[in-house]
């Protein structure tokens, strides 16, 4: 008598939102494959039989793809092409009790923080000796490393404290660790992350201790990048400045998300600063690190801003002069502190105002790029597109910043590898280059 065999599992997971949603996903597969798990990630095959969705909840939009991702898989599942549908994630610890009514389809919903729980549905433990451990499903020459979870800040339009909780740090033992790890798997950059990179240490150290970790990190054999994500500017650490202009392999590179210009609005957004103290950080910034290159990300039509706070913000972005940015309409978000406002700017002025603000700063990265031509570059190849080998400077993060196109019919580069490029034309988001 014959007996039918069991098939495997085969799990495919499907990563929505940020670069720190996509470090949790390499964290669960890692888990998952740990344990003789087969899985992989946003797979174009219809060859898995489970799937889990890990969803963003930071803003409207984010929340819709998230809530649009889920049916669609809803729906596999009722047809029987999918047996299993798991969801996790900020969206999930956000609204669970509404979307187990909503979505009865899926068979578990998981928050932020429930990993152990998830692999307990594959008859799985989390291995503690995987820490450290980590499948990236970027490049392989880049990686996220996140360095710390949640966030202690109040400001009121974000949402991320209720679903991240407070902040966290990870040991830099730890993060050495994982880092040696990348480094032997062909990792050449690492871009640290966290939902505030700047706080990291106060929880584990008893004090601001970003610029050790960036001092250990830069020892790392192996390492030629190393990026700096998500720095909040109150309370900056300035000591970090001195080690990014002592390391070669720290780039001259800063996210800081600012939100705004104008004083008025800084105090409404509970961001501890002020117009005027931004300004002096940014010229700190840039005396102590030549040729640093600054991204911000900003919000319009914040609750109780006026054409006057607006017109500040586009005096504050054209005095600065960003090299790279970022502005979103505001989401009135509920269970944050703006959701007791009134959401008093309609959406068309948001959009409006948010339009302008990347209308001025195309402006100026039309002009900055084009004081790079006849200048030359380090650059990191990414891929190869149509006719050209894709690659970034030091001062580029993967997907939100410029890249620089370098002719493939005249050259020769492998993706992964640096190499010289001089810049012969720019765009306003892009350079074009010719290898040395």
């Amino acid at each position: 008598m014959k007996t039918k065999g069991l098939k495997k599992d085969k799990v495919n997971v499907v990563t929505l939102g940020c670069s720190k949603n996509l470090v949790d996903s390499e964290v669960m597969m890692t888990q998952l494959r740990g344990n003789d798990i087969d899985v992989t990630h946003e797979s174009d095959k219809d060859d898995s039989n489970i799937i889990v969705v890990n969803t963003c909840g930071f803003i409207d939009n984010a929340k819709q793809e998230s809530i649009d991702t889920i049916l669609r898989y809803a729906d596999a599942k009722e047809e029987g092409i999918i047996e299993k549908l798991y969801v996790t994630g900020c969206l999930s610890q956000r609204y669970k009790d509404d979307l187990e009514k909503e979505i009865p389809q899926v068979d578990a919903f998981f928050g932020t923080m429930e990993l152990p729980m998830l692999l307990k549905k594959f008859n799985a433990d989390y291995k503690h000796e995987l820490v450290g451990e980590r499948i990236t499903t970027t490049a392989n020459h880049f990686a996220y490393m996140k360095i710390a979870e949640g966030c202690d800040r109040p400001c009121s339009f974000c949402a991320i404290p209720i679903m991240r909780g407070k902040h966290v740090s990870r040991p830099i033992e730890e993060l050495v660790k994982e880092a040696k790890n990348m480094a032997r798997n062909g990792t050449k950059e690492i871009l640290l992350i966290a939902q505030d990179s700047t706080y990291y240490g106060l929880d584990i150290y008893k004090k601001r201790n970003l610029a050790e970790l960036l001092k250990q990190l830069s020892d790392v054999e192996g390492i030629e990048w190393i990026r700096l994500h998500y720095a909040f500017p109150t309370g900056f650490p300035e000591d970090i400045l001195d080690v990014m202009a002592e390391r070669d392999n720290i780039c001259n590179y800063l996210d800081m998300p600012l939100q705004h210009g104008s004083t008025k609005m800084l105090k409404m957004m509970r961001r501890g600063t002020t117009r005027e103290k931004q300004e002096a950080l940014i010229e700190r910034i840039r005396e102590k690190v030549p040729g640093i290159a600054l991204r911000t990300t900003l919000i319009a039509g914040h609750p109780g801003e006026t054409e006057e706070d607006f017109q500040e913000l586009m005096d504050f972005v054209r005095n600065t002069r960003f090299d790279r940015l970022g502005v979103f309409p505001y989401s009135h978000e509920e269970n944050t502190h703006a959701f007791s406002f009134e959401d008093d700017v309609p959406d068309e002025i948001k959009q409006e105002r948010t339009d302008a603000v990347m209308e001025l700063q195309t402006q100026i990265s039309q002009e900055l790029n084009q004081e790079k031509i006849g200048k030359t570059f380090k650059v990191l190849v990414d891929r190869k597109e149509g006719g050209f080998f894709v690659g970034r400077t030091e001062h580029d993060s993967p997907e939100v910043d410029n890249e620089v196109l370098i002719d493939a019919t005249e050259s020769y580069a492998r993706i992964g590898d640096f190499v010289e490029v001089e810049i012969t034309d720019a765009t306003e988001f892009d350079l074009y280059g010719n290898l040395k």
